[in-house]
């Protein structure tokens, strides 16, 4: 609506112009820096720049799990990196991924709703071939999976939904679960066709074989964390996770630890052949301890204590005396080698 200005307002602007204190090109460069913004109410953004930011760095940390995991599972060089985060209707994804492919629905509580996992044809081939003792060389099947290749697949989501779990430890409690797998895009309706969403596009590679895989998590089951989506909040949570009271909780479960602890009289230095010959009643010689000397008291094989023996209760004991500093072994073997030239 146009703003009407009063007959004062008219007067007061018309002298600040005669006089100078106001220039008339203001008015009108003002009016030619307004520029128009195309806004589609078809597809309205959900997501701000800050929580595609937020969400980048927390998948980013997922593919890091993702590659050190795969690696391990398939003994091959498996590469997966962010390659970009969008948000777009769900109707544009399922057009965006090929038919068949690989999709599992993944019921993400404790928030509502679920989210789709999808992995390209030629991905999900070479990793079956992996498993199955094969090279795991390029492949251009097309085709749906097998009841035993499901199997084997469900196997390897679990595993990859347990880093995305850890990847969003820093804002919810994630637990995501498998549902079950489709292979035709369009039996995977989780939210009607114009809701938007959030789309997580991952490099994978795995050996040769190159192929994306996607994260798409609709704006619904973000919206109730959505606030808990910005760097602000990630770094207080992380910050937070270094409290006293949580510095507390690990001593005292530290202080339950079991360690050995051993009361070494002396040592000495003997051949195998008198070890084969000893026998009940030889006397070993420790050339390094004196009678009436100090026992040394090793905790968990460090030297800690100077300590007497003695008796208590009609039990071998020793009295822990003055704390010692634990000399590492190398300079124990350097002083040994110099006394022998």
């Amino acid at each position: 609506m146009t703003e009407i200005l009063s007959q004062d307002e008219i007067d007061a602007l018309l002298t600040a112009i005669s006089t100078g204190e106001v220039d008339a090109t203001d008015y009108s460069a003002a009016k030619e820096q307004k520029k128009v913004k195309i806004y589609d109410f078809r597809r309205p953004d959900k997501f701000s720049k800050d929580h595609i930011r937020t969400l980048q760095m927390m998948h980013e940390t997922f593919a890091r799990l993702t590659t050190t995991a795969l690696s391990a599972q398939l003994r091959a060089l498996v590469s997966v990196h962010v390659a970009s985060v969008d948000q777009l209707t769900y109707e544009e994804f399922i057009r965006s991924i090929p038919n068949p492919t690989t999709l599992a629905v993944i019921n993400m509580d404790p928030l509502k709703g679920s989210a789709v996992l999808e992995i390209d044809p030629s991905i999900t081939f070479t990793i079956i071939d992996k498993l199955f003792g094969g090279m795991g060389e390029v492949s251009k099947i097309s085709r749906e999976l097998t009841d035993i290749e499901l199997s084997v697949m469900e196997g390897i989501i679990v595993r990859i939904l347990g880093n995305l779990r850890e990847a969003w430890s820093n804002v919810i409690d994630l637990r995501p679960r498998l549902g079950n797998i489709e292979t035709n895009p369009q039996f995977a309706q989780i939210v009607p066709p114009n809701d938007m969403v959030v789309l997580i596009t991952l490099e994978t590679k795995v050996g040769d074989v190159e192929g994306m895989t996607n994260l798409c998590i609709p704006y619904i089951s973000i919206e109730p964390i959505i606030s808990k989506l910005s760097a602000q909040y990630m770094y207080s949570s992380i910050r937070k996770g270094a409290t006293d009271e949580n510095a507390n909780i690990i001593q005292k479960r530290l202080e339950s630890v079991g360690l050995p602890v051993i009361a070494e009289i002396g040592e000495a230095e003997i051949n195998v052949q008198e070890v084969l010959n000893l026998k009940v009643g030889d006397v070993i010689k420790l050339p390094n301890t004196k009678i009436g000397s100090d026992m040394v008291l090793r905790i968990s094989g460090r030297k800690k204590y100077k300590c007497r023996p003695g008796l208590v209760a009609n039990r071998l004991a020793v009295k822990v005396g003055e704390q010692i500093e634990d000399i590492p072994d190398e300079l124990l073997t350097t002083s040994r080698r110099e006394d022998e030239f």
